[in-house]
Order: C-alpha cells, then structure tokens, then sequence
C-alpha cells in the first residue's frame, strides 16, 4: 500500500461550496492522497459538472452517494476508493456516514458530527462496531501551537488549571444575509438543515472542542445564555457559556456571528497555578506562555526548533517566518488520518502523534453539548449537567 496515493471519494462540495475545496486542498497537499470519485450534489447534473470541473472520469463521477458505494465496491481493491470526505450539510451527515462504514469505507466527516445528537450516538457505536477509523475535522487542533499548548498543559508546565477562556468571533451574519442567494447562510440558518443550533452547532462546537482538547480537562456542567440579534431568524446567531470542568476549574465560552467587524479569530487562554498560555488564530505562529515572575515566553514555529515538543514538531510544514495558516492545520489532520490509514494497511504501528486528530468521542461530545447548551438556554434553572 505505501508505494500508492490512498484514493479519496468525496460527498458534496459541489457548486457553492466552500468547505468542500477546502477539503480537496487539504487533502492533496503532502501528496499522499488523490480525488478518485464522488458524488458532489444531490443533483446528478450538478455533480457531473463539478466532476468535469475536477478532471475526474465521467465513469467515477455518480449522481448519489448510495450509487457511488455500490459501484465503488464492485471495483478492484487497488482501484476502489479508499476512504470517503463528506462535506455536506449537517442533515446530511449521518445517512452517508453510516453508509460508508457499513460499505467499508474509512471517513473523514466535516464537523459537526450529525444533525442531532441521537444520531451522534448512533453513529458512534457503528464507529466502534466497524473499527474503521473516522476523523472529524475540528480544524484548529491541526495548528502546531495548538498542539503545543496541550502539550504544555499534559506536562504540567501550568500547574493545577484554574481558567479556561475560549472565543470565537464572526461578524458574516450580522444582517439578514440568508434572504439573499448566499447558500452557507441560507442552510446554516434553516433548523431543518442545521439542527437546533445555528452558531453554537457551526462554531460553538469548535471553541468546546478546542477548550477541552488544550486544556486536557472534561465539562462535567454548564450554563448557557443564548440569543437571537438579526430579526425574523429562529436559530441562534449569538451566545455565552459558562463551563465547569472535572477538576473543579471554571471556564467561559463566547460565540458569536454578529460581531460586525469580526471575521475568524479563534482564541483561547488557559490559567493555572504556576503559569497561563494563550493562543489565536489572527497569529497562529506564536503561543504566549505567561509567568507570574518571569517575562512572558514567546513559543514560535518553525523547523529545527529545539525547544517544541515532538507534537507540534509532526505539524510543522514551512520554515520559521512562514505562516502555517488555516489550510495547513486543516491538512494536518488529513496527513495523520492517512498516516494511520497507511499503517493499517501496511500491518504497522501509527506513532502517537499521528494519532492525534479529532475522531468519534469528539463528535459525540460535541453533539452533547449542542444539545446541552441550547437546553440550558432555554431553561430557568443555572446550570445544567454535562453527560453523555
């Protein structure tokens, strides 16, 4: 299998979407992985188009998913695909996902994980029943300062964790953007389509995701304030949580898509009670690490840098100076999960850091806390528990 490209069959990312070449570029970049086939619409002629678009043949090209696996089966091993990307819509997450496990497709599913959270957890057994590996692309816990700061945390460089701050800031939906033909407004904003949540279920489930995954703790509560600023809309388009962890630390989260002005900057900052850290995407290259008396430490990336750890040092790509940008971490997670998917072909053993990329109990645990917040959102009492 090493002396091969893995082969690549995409679900959605057809006219319109932006994930779906994200996606693509991701997945092409260390050049491990080729797009072989897909079914990028609902509509059989708009996925013809984007297959034409995307030089793939017209005989790889399938007008549903339900055909793409049945043909895609009936093919040679060295010739079928792989693996599956799915990039849809949050109602259509579920359905191609079981399908593919159950065909014996490995996948990667765009977050979040499905539609509601019964599907998460029916989703997650068939994940652990099939033992095929599924990756779910939490994009920023691709970045190496990301890595880095969990890291840090794991070693104990910041004490007992006291304080978690998390945010995330867009301003794209400030206005009545889903009245006009933009289709990621319209589809994001539409409960039949995005679930009970629209900010919290779209980026929400990133800053949680990210929270626990630096700080290495579990929410065990939570209490959450969510609101509706752009009139006539039914889903969220703002809110504030706060989290209690499984070690008694505290926490805040904001998400919000009316911050006009605002466009992606994932932030995050960890307490202790030795040090802090923070990190955000507007200079993803530099993690600050605070001491109480000490000057501030400055982390940064780039190769051959002595001090990082071997985590961040797997996700490095460019030398220092260079950005590793939003596309990098996004392909990181790609790389890994084709790494791990080369050694199980290959009858190796995947080193831990390859491993390290969001899977199935992280969408579990998103879907929960989807469903957790807009519970507690609309209820009188504080805090709500956290379970799954």
């Amino acid at each position: 299998m090493s002396n091969r490209k893995l082969k690549m069959g995409m679900i959605g990312g057809g006219p319109g979407s932006f994930i779906g070449a994200v996606h693509r570029i991701s997945a092409a970049m260390d050049g491990m992985i080729e797009l072989a086939a897909g079914a990028f619409s609902s509509s059989p002629e708009k996925s013809a188009e984007t297959g034409k678009e995307l030089f793939l043949p017209a005989t790889r090209v399938y007008g549903s998913y339900d055909e793409m696996f049945e043909k895609e089966k009936q093919l040679p091993e060295e010739e079928r695909i792989d693996f599956v990307a799915i990039v849809t819509p949050n109602h259509v997450h579920f359905d191609p996902t079981k399908k593919a496990l159950e065909n014996g497709f490995h996948v990667v599913l765009d977050k979040p994980m499905t539609f509601d959270y019964e599907e998460a957890k029916t989703l997650n057994k068939i994940i652990e029943d099939t033992g095929l590996l599924f990756c779910l692309t939490h994009t920023y816990t691709g970045y190496p300062m990301v890595k880095e700061a969990r890291h840090l945390i794991a070693s104990g460089v910041l004490g007992e964790i006291r304080k978690v701050y998390v945010e995330y800031p867009q301003g794209w939906l400030w206005t009545s953007l889903e009245k006009t033909d933009y289709k990621q407004a319209i589809w994001r904003t539409d409960p039949s389509k995005s679930g009970i949540a629209n900010c919290m279920g779209d980026i929400g489930t990133h800053a949680f995701n990210l929270a626990e995954y630096v700080s290495g703790l579990k929410l065990t509560k939570l209490c959450a304030d969510l609101n509706i600023v752009v009139e006539g809309r039914t889903l969220d388009d703002d809110g504030a949580v706060l989290l209690k962890f499984d070690n008694g630390a505290s926490g805040v989260l904001m998400a919000t898509q009316i911050a006009t002005g605002a466009e992606n900057n994932i932030k995050i900052r960890v307490f202790g009670d030795k040090a802090g850290l923070e990190w955000e995407q507007d200079n993803a290259n530099t993690l600050i690490v605070r001491h109480p008396e000490a000057p501030d430490q400055i982390y940064r990336t780039g190769g051959n840098v002595p001090y990082l750890s071997s985590w961040s040092m797997e996700n490095l790509r460019t030398p220092g100076g260079h950005p590793e940008g939003y596309l990098e971490a996004f392909a990181n997670l790609y790389r890994n999960f084709t790494r791990c998917l080369y050694a199980r072909k290959n009858g190796e053993t995947p080193k831990k850091e390859w491993e390290d990329f969001p899977g199935a109990e992280d969408g579990l645990r998103g879907m929960a806390f989807v469903e957790h917040v807009v519970k507690s959102g609309k209820s009188n009492e504080k805090w709500t528990k956290f379970e799954l």
